[in-house]
């Protein structure tokens, strides 16, 4: 069963004019045809084409769940863009199938990309959330500077990730349920030391992603797949 994305209302429908151009003109689907809609707010509802308008189609819903939050968690990935578009757009993809909440482009002094078509980035994570069956598409943000991001930053946990050669600690040790994360992700230079400083004198604890010096995008994905699996096996 294809599935789309759409704004529910009550017992109807109604898919975008993208979604429904892709419903009616390439996947063919017809008056009558039942399809899947969620609407990226935690609703996945099923139900009948009743009208199959390329530009606006409307689906009569036949069974409707709200669904509960799949985490106990709140991940917040702050991440320099890469220069690459293509990897920062992999990141996106693979850390919504596995699972994060909210994701900020930051720039930094080091920034190789300072401009990011978040449009472009809201079409490869809705794919991605209908792919992978997920109800709750994650908050994508405009690139903001880093200072201002870090000051306004109400997480209960705020981690920075470096490569500078100091005192850190393992991911691990602030993995805990029932809290909100933010971590941040520097480009592929790293963070300076005055960012690096600005971050801790916010209380940022930094942490360490393992003896490899791991691209933006790598240690993007890291982050989110080790707090999945640690509140997974807990």
């Amino acid at each position: 069963m294809n599935t789309f994305f759409g704004i529910i209302q009550n017992n109807l429908a109604i898919l975008n004019e993208e979604e429904s151009l892709h419903c009616v003109k390439v996947l063919r689907h017809q008056v009558g045809d039942t399809i899947q809609v969620i609407d990226g707010k935690g609703t996945i509802a099923i139900g009948k084409i009743e009208a199959a308008h390329a530009k606006q189609c409307a689906v009569s819903l036949t069974h409707k769940e709200v669904m509960k939050k799949p985490r106990d968690y709140y991940l917040h990935i702050a991440i320099a863009p890469t220069k690459n578009m293509d990897r920062i757009e992999w990141f996106a993809e693979k850390a919504t199938e596995i699972g994060i909440d909210e994701i900020s482009f930051l720039k930094c002094k080091n920034s190789e990309r300072t401009v990011v078509k978040t449009d472009r980035i809201i079409k490869v994570v809705e794919s991605a959330l209908k792919q992978s069956q997920q109800a709750f598409l994650p908050k994508i943000n405009e690139v903001i500077i880093y200072k201002e991001f870090i000051k306004k930053d109400t997480s209960d946990v705020k981690l920075i990730a470096h490569c500078e050669k100091k005192e850190k600690l393992q991911l691990k040790h602030f993995i805990n349920q029932n809290k909100s994360y933010t971590i941040l992700i520097g480009p592929e230079g790293d963070f300076t030391s005055q960012e690096i400083k600005e971050a801790l004198d916010l209380n940022y604890n930094p942490i360490s992603l393992g003896i490899s010096r791991l691209r933006t995008e790598t240690a993007g994905l890291f982050v989110t797949n080790a707090l999945a699996y640690q509140n997974t096996a807990q």
